[in-house]
């Protein structure tokens, strides 16, 4: 009986009636409410806290609004992918810099305690040796803010990626019947 109880307490607990649900106990009749819960506020006046978060136009900007000790950081790994990729197109996607060739090539951008380098799968999988020393994901490599940063390995990891895009552009084209140009 004891058990019972308890069941009902948390099952008609005033958090569930805030969310909107109604008893789960068959019997037990829901306490009357005693107003609109904060979610039902924020909705009916449209009201909320909000975050500035500060968005970058370009790559630019984007490092010059970093913090002073990580810019030089952010410059080299831009510095290795503009290297490696010359004539990639530069951006701003997911509010991070952002490289195109011939498809997504790679993201960069500046996180609490490292600076994240994100390519698309599997360039980080087939060079899991050279990045050892890093946490790793399927698609990114975090760069620790207290190790120079590897311009030789962005550099590969860079041209890896390419040569995949370009394979898949060259797939895609041949699907589609469409001739490469010339280079």
């Amino acid at each position: 009986m004891v058990f019972k109880h308890i069941t009902t307490r948390i099952q008609n607990s005033p958090s569930r009636r805030a969310r909107g649900k109604g008893p789960l106990v068959k019997g037990a009749e829901p306490r009357p409410s005693s107003g609109p819960s904060p979610a039902q506020q924020i909705k009916a006046t449209g009201h909320r806290r909000r975050t500035t978060k500060q968005t970058a136009e370009n790559v630019d900007d984007y490092i010059e609004k970093a913090p002073k000790e990580v810019r030089d950081r952010l410059g080299e790994v831009r510095a290795a992918i503009r290297e490696a990729a010359p004539t990639a197109l530069e951006g701003i996607s997911y509010q991070i810099p952002y490289y195109d060739y011939k498809g997504a090539l790679v993201w960069f951008g500046l996180m609490k305690r490292h600076i994240g380098v994100y390519l698309r799968p599997p360039v980080i999988e087939e060079h899991g040796g050279e990045l050892a020393g890093y946490v790793t994901t399927k698609s990114s490599v975090h760069l620790p803010l207290d190790r120079r940063i590897p311009v030789r390995l962005i550099r590969r990891l860079v041209r890896a990626r390419m040569r995949e895009n370009e394979a898949e552009f060259r797939e895609m084209r041949r699907k589609k019947g469409t001739p490469a140009p010339a280079e």
